[in-house]
């Protein structure tokens, strides 16, 4: 257990870039709010928030026909990924006229209990009916967010409702074009939820025991994109786009600490989560937007730099090559503009360089596992990428899922497994070190 804790106080400290010893446990704090011991998978894009495997072992080599499938389930339709932690792992579908937490045991599939809330979304622009929203488990509970905006909290042990919320009834958000879609993150025992209310309660505070509003704050409405929480200058701020605005604000009390402009009106989408580089926040958009870089630090927020053509991607997020570069490995494109019209970009944004770049794929999401990246597209093919500066090196190739037009679903990394689904089959596959074949 000491070495599990040294290993994430290491990853943590790498990843804020802070040396003195202050700054460490600030940063080991922060650790533990992004809700895992190393090697869960706890919440959107991982326990760091950032699509990054924290000590995963891939498998030197997957059989010809790809990773082995240790266990599969049939599971009902939604955009919303898997969360892991320990021996759960947690899906949250629609089927039929209910929306349903279910949770798996991670070895041999076996359904340990389910919760049902009912649901008459009929779907928006995509025609999914939802959830999108991928679970959060922290303290022996789990936090879910509904399509038509319905926060939960269910006890991890028995599926047990603790709280729920109805966000719509209480702050009157507009609708989005697919319903309600951007993930809480939880920062001590604040649940910060991207709500898109009137009253200037874009974002909402809750508390995570009670459900009770905490703070609400800023004028605008909801996006697809993900809060985190960074330090800045040694203070917790949540990071937060809404439909229109990159925003700052104090976990503590809600506080606008900045706003910058960042989307446009009419028919257009924010939905990648923000990607944080030291003191630096990283963003990008499809419908002509293009990426922004944004320093936090000091006094005064700046912008460092918008470029329309650099990289416009429409949710997929971004992912460091390193805890302190400024490397990053992106899809480009948007789904909807059909199979084969994404391109992967190997970018130098300090530069604003493109050190490479690959095209013909279908539109996808990315995880880093150490010096290799899974990418699972919508064509259902996992593919395992060199994450190299030099150019683009394909390691092996397979089909996994059912193809899609609709959406892509999150995948999950943990223990060696890794979680897909489509809109009928949820697999768990063997990756890398730690997964066994279920009796």
């Amino acid at each position: 257990m000491y070495a599990v804790f040294q290993s994430c106080f290491v990853v943590a400290c790498e990843r804020c870039g802070f040396g003195s010893c202050l700054a460490g446990l600030f940063c080991l704090m922060m650790a533990a709010d992004s809700l895992a011991a190393c090697g869960d998978w706890p919440q959107i894009l991982g326990p760091q928030r950032d699509a990054v495997a924290v000590n995963e072992v891939l498998h030197p080599q997957w059989p010809a026909a790809g990773p082995a499938v240790l266990w599969q389930a049939e599971v009902g339709g939604g955009f919303a990924g898997m969360a892991v932690s320990g021996e759960d792992a947690v899906a949250f579908v629609r089927e039929g006229s209910d929306e349903i937490v279910r949770c798996y045991d991670v070895a041999s599939g076996d359904v340990r209990w389910q919760s049902g809330t009912p649901c008459s979304y009929q779907g928006g622009v995509s025609g999914d009916k939802g959830p999108r929203c991928v679970p959060l488990i922290a303290g022996g509970r789990v936090f879910t967010v509904g399509v038509e905006g319905r926060l939960r909290c269910l006890s991890m042990e028995d599926g047990t409702e603790i709280w729920q919320r109805d966000t719509a009834k209480d702050f009157r958000p507009l609708e989005g074009y697919f319903g309600v879609g951007s993930s809480p993150v939880l920062h001590e025992d604040r649940l910060i939820l991207n709500v898109g209310g009137r009253d200037d309660a874009a974002v909402v505070a809750f508390d995570a025991q009670t459900g009770k509003t905490l703070w609400s704050a800023f004028s605008d409405t909801a996006s697809y994109s993900s809060p985190v929480v960074m330090p800045v200058d040694g203070k917790p701020v949540a990071i937060v786009i809404t439909r229109l605005n990159l925003i700052g604000l104090d976990t503590a009390n809600g506080q606008v600490l900045f706003s910058i402009q960042f989307g446009a009106r009419g028919p257009t989408v924010n939905g990648a989560t923000p990607v944080i580089i030291g003191q630096q926040v990283f963003v990008s958009s499809s419908y002509n937007i293009g990426a922004m870089l944004v320093d936090v630090a000091g006094d005064s927020v700046k912008e460092v730099w918008r470029n329309e053509t650099l990289l416009a991607t429409q949710y997929a997020t971004p992912v460091r090559m390193s805890d302190t570069g400024s490397i990053i490995f992106a899809v480009d494109g948007r789904q909807d503009s059909g199979r084969g019209a994404a391109s992967l970009k190997c970018i130098d944004l300090a530069a604003q360089t493109v050190l490479w770049e690959k095209s013909g794929f279908d539109y996808g999401s990315l995880i880093r596992v150490g010096d290799q990246l899974l990418m699972l597209t919508c064509g259902g093919e996992l593919i395992r990428i060199s994450a190299s500066t030099i150019g683009y090196k394909e390691i092996s190739r397979s089909a996994v899922l059912q193809p899609t037009d609709s959406g892509y679903r999150l995948p999950a990394l943990s223990g060696g497994r890794l979680f897909v689904r489509d809109a009928r089959t949820l697999k768990c596959l063997d990756v890398g070190l730690g997964a066994t074949l279920a009796n």
